[in-house]
């Protein structure tokens, strides 16, 4: 079979108006938590993508570490490539792809970053080889395992059990503007609801042709 023979059929489920909730975030907060007890493998794994200063794209995954009304929040390095990205264009885009549902979540919006407090509050609650990790990775910079592992027994001998926030890691916040959800269906006539906020701060909604 050829990779263009490939097809899905999408029949599990159906996204109409009528089960909409009035605001995307709680809306997200349901199909996430039927993400989660779907037994997904990481249902918080988002792809982010970013836009650098020379107008350049990339993505990566990174994992969802809490959302609310305000946006939704994940942890990195302020040095790293998107980190740099994000520093000349807060615009970002992320997504969530949870296949057995037959669904995906697509957020538009900007960041802002997390105050100090916020973010060692975060780092403090991560295991100590994550948080030992945070200091051994030079992140998106060229290096060698050995380098990376010798670099992680330096930091364990330094640090001890007592491992303070790195200066150059924290949070961000994603403000959505828009939040497009999206549900299979058959003959490729798939369900597409997208939320937009206006200058008012209230949501509305519409439905896209797939």
């Amino acid at each position: 079979m050829s990779i263009a023979d490939l097809r899905q059929k999408y029949e599990r489920n159906v996204l109409l108006e009528s089960q909409l909730a009035s605001d995307p975030i709680t809306q997200f907060s349901n199909w996430f938590e039927e993400a989660r007890q779907g037994e997904i493998l990481e249902p918080n794994a988002m792809i982010v993508s970013t836009v650098s200063a020379e107008g350049k794209p990339s993505s990566r995954t990174v994992l969802l570490k809490g959302f609310d009304q305000e946006g939704l929040v994940f942890f990195t390095s302020y040095e790293s490539r998107k980190g740099k990205d994000l520093s000349s264009n807060p615009n970002i885009s992320a997504l969530f792809c949870w296949l057995p549902l037959q669904r995906q979540v697509h957020i538009n919006g900007h960041v802002v970053k997390l105050s100090e407090e916020a973010s060692t509050e975060y780092f403090n609650s991560r295991p100590e080889d994550s948080r030992i990790g945070a200091w051994a990775s030079i992140q998106s910079q060229p290096i060698t395992r050995a380098e990376l592992e010798a670099r992680e027994l330096h930091f364990k001998e330094k640090f001890g059990s007592d491992i303070p926030k790195p200066p150059y890691w924290g949070g961000y916040l994603i403000v959505p503007e828009t939040i497009e959800f999206w549900q299979g269906r058959p003959s490729r006539l798939h369900d597409r609801i997208k939320y937009s906020k206006g200058n008012d701060g209230n949501w509305t909604f519409t439905r896209l042709s797939p």
